[in-house]
């Protein structure tokens, strides 16, 4: 019974770390969209989403109000939004997204990680032309017609939508995120998350042991706290 008890422990301890990071790094994009366009939500389009993506991973909406806060004030950490490309186990193709207060820290903490996860940091460059950036949103299929909403998005920008797990997921060219942001607000739509992403042109399949090897390199990067996304290219149907 003891054993149990502390395995339950255990499991409880590590969501509230999960939950955690993903709170600090939904902190980091609200003080990036804060000192984008300022803290009044009706008039930042990237506050909007950044606070609708905290409404999702369940932030309360305190942690919400004080992150837009300490962004206002003078002495609020200034975030960089620092790309870094690179190669992970039997070649895979890299690009890390980070919100840093100190590049220094992160270039070092990003050199680590990749060369303890098999790979190597490489330059700026090196594989992004490997990926294309699109826009993605997330909205409730409930109450909502998929052929209609097609042709009522066509013009902004839609470019695909496919339904997964009770959710039609939206997929725009990076130019043409605003864009669908808006005519989802205007269709009074509401967004369950909204990112933009990164899309690889081709994709490469491994064995079962270089599989293993590169989910440990996406675990190591994700689990440093400047990172915000981690794209590769490495084959994950089954």
């Amino acid at each position: 019974m003891g054993r149990a008890f502390e395995y339950r422990k255990a499991r409880k301890m590590k969501r509230w770390a999960s939950m955690a990071k993903v709170f600090t790094k939904i902190g980091r994009e609200i003080a990036m969209a804060v000192k984008d366009g300022g803290g009044e939500p009706d008039y930042n389009p990237r506050l909007r989403i950044a606070i609708q993506n905290a409404k999702t991973a369940n932030m309360p909406k305190a942690n919400v109000d004080a992150a837009i806060k300490r962004a206002l004030s003078k002495d609020s950490a200034n975030y960089d939004e620092v790309v870094y490309e690179g190669y992970g186990p039997k070649g895979i193709a890299v690009i890390v997204e980070t919100a840093t207060d100190n590049t220094n820290r992160t270039v070092a903490s990003m050199r680590l990680q990749f060369s303890k996860g098999g790979g190597n940091l490489g330059n700026s460059g090196e594989v992004d032309y490997m990926f294309t950036r699109k826009g993605m949103f997330k909205v409730k299929a409930e109450g909502l017609d998929q052929e209609e909403l097609e042709l009522e998005l066509i013009d902004h920008g839609l470019e695909d939508l496919v339904l997964e797990d009770e959710l039609f997921v939206l997929y725009t060219a990076f130019e043409d995120f605003g864009a669908m942001q808006q005519a989802l607000e205007a269709r009074k739509i509401e967004v369950d998350t909204a990112e933009l992403i990164r899309v690889p042109s081709h994709t490469k399949k491994l064995d079962d042991e270089g599989v293993e090897a590169m989910i440990k390199l996406i675990e190591r990067l994700e689990d440093d706290d400047d990172v915000v996304n981690v794209f590769h290219n490495m084959d994950m149907e089954e």
